[in-house]
């Protein structure tokens, strides 16, 4: 059982150096972590420190020894060393390794006269015309020049104007924004 759990932990713990380069949220930037996101967190020779942690709406997850980790607007090895400071207390010289299992929290969402409504994964960047063609484009008596983007910052919230018939046709290209986790496409 102990071998098992060595080489399991083994490998997450390599491949944990992969995972900045597969996540990224731009070119060059590492993935910023999101509300929603599930982790796996492990602490090498540790069984009852492994486990999938899920971000909370809070931007927080809870973790054994450690309390609640801000994890939100973080990179994955900003979240590992906050947690290897907490852990080092009760366990010196911890290995800790934090992965992305699932990227839940990186979503924009497309609804209203579209092929397939819903949410969007947003996976390295995703603009507008992306987004719904994604949701398979639009429908028959969808109005392109009247859809919004709303975009929320805080407590406040914001409508965005984009219209499709002249971005498609290369004009008003500014309006095809890169959209960023929560957005909400409205296709009227």
């Amino acid at each position: 059982m102990k071998l098992a759990t060595t080489i399991a932990a083994s490998l997450i713990f390599a491949a944990s150096a992969l995972i900045p380069h597969a996540a990224r949220a731009e070119e060059g930037k590492d993935y910023l972590i999101n509300p929603g996101d599930l982790l796996i967190v492990t602490v090498w020779k540790e069984e009852d420190l492994t486990m999938d942690a899920l971000v909370r709406p809070d931007g927080k997850f809870s973790f054994p020894l450690a309390g609640d980790i801000q994890a939100s607007g973080h990179t994955v090895e900003d979240v590992r060393k906050e947690l290897k400071k907490h852990i080092d207390t009760f366990i010196p010289d911890a290995v800790v390794t934090v992965l992305v299992k699932e990227i839940r929290g990186n979503t924009a969402y497309v609804v209203g006269k579209v092929t397939k409504p819903g949410p969007v994964p947003i996976v390295g960047t995703l603009d507008v015309m992306q987004a719904l063609s994604f949701a398979g484009g639009t429908a028959q008596f969808a109005k392109l020049k009247d859809i919004i983007i709303l975009r929320r910052s805080g407590t406040a919230q914001s409508a965005l104007k984009f219209n499709y018939d002249a971005v498609q046709d290369g004009e008003r290209l500014e309006e095809n924004i890169v959209l960023q986790p929560g957005d909400v496409v409205v296709v009227p």
